[in-house]
């Protein structure tokens, strides 16, 4: 297996990083134009194959791994999967829902893997909570509540719902193995930015009756990533700020007593707060062995284009409400 790296920034590298450990990749290849850039990277993957030219590499590669700037991600991939290489496609998967239909229908004419880059779809913890609501034991689930706060970085080109929004509805979508049936949001933009910077969204899973609140910020004096989910029974609570005990388990719930006369008072009850092990594996490491493994055996990947659909669909959605102030309704979309 030969792969390469389009845009070797920070996650790239990482990305750089994580494929020269896998066995099964032979060659690493990394793209980038800055000559600064894959000069450091020289040095620090020796075994790497610098180049500054996506048409230096498309003979050399099997896949690719996109991790440019979101607006480039569509052209990059489309140009990729015409050529038939498999795909890695990083957050948000293409700047609209057309370019990520484009993009699927690419990849299945020419039987070619396509994926997108939602890491927390592979991290122990979001996928030991997504087994704590599907085995029941929070009772059914009436609400998620997830913040992703920080005080920057500022983006040049997009708001904060499309930097920061995809990682939590990548969470959520996953936890609840389900996908929004209508999007609300409202932003507002601070400090002379051109763009929102502070936004909250609520998404509605209408088919298995559960809601979403998101809010996220560039404008906060605390770093928060954090997602509650709220059940009749229990409530679970994933700190990814923690490096201990990330997932705990709230013995927790309010049940209501309805009484002849009318009333309903409420009984609470306070248990105890359980944190499971969960065994640590480098979500990154996962997720690329995971895009290797699917090239190898033709496996549809767990977050495949229509995952990376869902969260382009919200994105487009929020912008949307915010500009509008009405609530967006999301059509089922019909998988191959």
């Amino acid at each position: 297996m030969r792969v390469g790296v389009i845009g070797c920034g920070y996650w790239g590298a990482k990305h750089l990083r994580v494929l020269t450990q896998i066995p099964d990749v032979d060659l690493v290849v990394a793209i980038d134009r800055r000559e600064d850039q894959l000069k450091q990277l020289q040095q620090q993957f020796p075994g790497v194959l610098c180049v500054s030219e996506l048409d230096e590499a498309l003979d050399l590669v099997d896949a690719a791994i996109v991790a440019t700037p979101p607006r480039t991600h569509g052209p990059i991939a489309k140009r990729l999967l015409a050529a038939g290489k498999h795909v890695l496609v990083e957050k948000p998967m293409t700047a609209s829902t057309a370019e990520a239909l484009e993009l699927i229908a690419l990849a299945e004419a020419g039987g070619l893997t396509l994926m997108t880059g939602h890491t927390f779809a592979y991290n122990a913890a979001v996928i030991a909570l997504r087994d704590l609501v599907a085995s029941g034991e929070l009772g059914s689930i009436y609400y998620l509540d997830s913040a992703r706060l920080n005080l920057g970085l500022y983006q040049p080109d997009v708001n904060v719902v499309w930097d920061l929004a995809p990682h939590d509805i990548s969470i959520i979508n996953t936890v609840l193995d389900a996908e929004p049936t209508s999007v609300t949001a409202f932003g507002s933009k601070h400090a002379g930015s051109p763009f929102e910077d502070v936004a909250y969204l609520r998404l509605d899973y209408g088919t298995i009756g559960a809601t979403a609140n998101l809010h996220v910020s560039w404008l906060h004096p605390s770093k928060v990533r954090q997602t509650t989910v709220v059940g009749s029974q229990r409530m679970a609570v994933y700190d990814d700020m923690l490096d201990e005990g990330r997932l705990r388990i709230y013995d927790k719930g309010v049940q209501a007593q309805p009484t002849n006369d009318g009333a309903v008072p409420m009984t609470y009850r306070y248990g105890g707060i359980v944190s499971p092990h969960i065994a640590f594996t480098e979500p990154l490491m996962s997720e690329d062995k995971h895009f290797v493994e699917c090239i190898r055996t033709g496996a549809r990947p767990k977050t495949d284009g229509y995952a990376g659909l869902a969260v382009v669909r919200v994105l487009e959605a929020a912008n949307e409400s915010i500009q509008t102030g009405r609530t967006v309704e999301l059509l089922e979309v019909t998988k191959a």
